[in-house]
């Protein structure tokens, strides 16, 4: 029997119909996000992987209807979607082969309904995305829509009772990762006709969108970027402190999720004008160094 079998079992799903539904869900977590379903896979006790799947599965889902199509119909979309994922809950039940797998994580781990029904709520912060004016702009969106997405899944991993000192420490976090990824993904978010930086920000660094779109290497965006992933460095630093409010089994994948953050800011950093091109990765060796470290901290605490 293989690990993912196992997993399964662990978990409690027994029936064949849902088995063959978590494992699609592994499957599409796979192809659009592959190292999740690695670590979760290696890292994670075997009776929270599939749960940590569904959940993924969910947020990839929800984020499809909120970034594919026309303003208008992502909205009917989500609004549609939204419902159907709320008629599921209160009925306890589906035929959708897409919540199947997480009606049964919820009966599972149950406080990930509000965690769902939270960034369900959140939803339209990112439809109605029209770029930032200040610094106050962007923190709202962070409250607003970063954050109830990050616990959709990091809620599984958070303590048992009371999470609000985890909540507090997985917000600093966010800031950290949300401002790294439209770092990271500027170029690809302004093809796309988004702005997410600051407008205040871009006005005290004598940088324009102009400058931003045409991909400019100049000394002044050299230096936006450089001060942001200095922002992005320091919270994360902080936010690092998640690490010790997980229990020790979930460790070494939260610490692999803040450590690939940390090498992707490295690598953004290694060639600033780059990143008004393309996004950054990790070096493969980097990452692979800190895969492997961690997988071999799991299996001590397994043993």
């Amino acid at each position: 029997m293989g690990r993912w079998e196992r997993a399964l079992d662990a978990a409690g799903v027994q029936a064949p119909e849902l088995r063959a539904d978590y494992g699609r869900q592994r499957q599409q977590v796979a192809d659009y996000k592959r190292e999740v379903a690695v670590a979760a896979a290696m890292l994670l006790p075997e009776r929270m992987v599939p749960h940590v799947i569904a959940a993924a599965a969910f947020m990839h889902r929800t984020d499809t209807l909120l970034d594919s199509g026309p303003a208008e119909g992502r909205r009917e979309a989500s609004v549609r979607w939204g419902e159907q994922v709320v008629e599921s809950l209160d009925a306890g039940r589906t035929d959708d082969p897409e919540l199947r797998p997480l009606l049964h994580s919820i009966s599972a781990h149950p406080a990930l309904r509000e965690r769902v029904l939270a960034y369900l709520a959140a939803a339209d912060a990112d439809l109605d995305f029209a770029g930032f004016a200040s610094e106050v702009d962007y923190q709202r969106y962070v409250d607003g829509y970063s954050l109830p997405g990050f616990m959709v899944v990091a809620g599984l991993l958070g303590p048992s009772g009371d999470q609000s000192a985890f909540d507090a420490v997985c917000r600093t976090y966010i800031d950290g990762s949300q401002r790294l990824d439209f770092v990271n993904d500027l170029a690809e978010d302004l093809a796309d006709g988004r702005l997410t930086i600051p407008e205040q920000t871009l006005a005290q660094h004598g940088v324009t969108r102009a400058d931003l779109e045409q991909a400019r290497d100049l000394p002044s965006v050299r230096a936006l970027l450089g001060d942001l992933l200095d922002q992005v460095d320091r919270t994360l630093a902080e936010g690092k402190a998640v690490v010790d409010l997980v229990p020790a089994a979930h460790q070494p994948m939260v610490r692999c999720i803040v450590g690939v953050d940390e090498l992707t800011s490295a690598a953004a950093r290694a060639d600033l004008g780059a990143v008004l091109r393309r996004s950054a990765s990790p070096s493969k060796p980097a990452a692979l160094r800190l895969l492997l470290r961690e997988c071999l901290r799991a299996r001590r605490l397994r043993r």
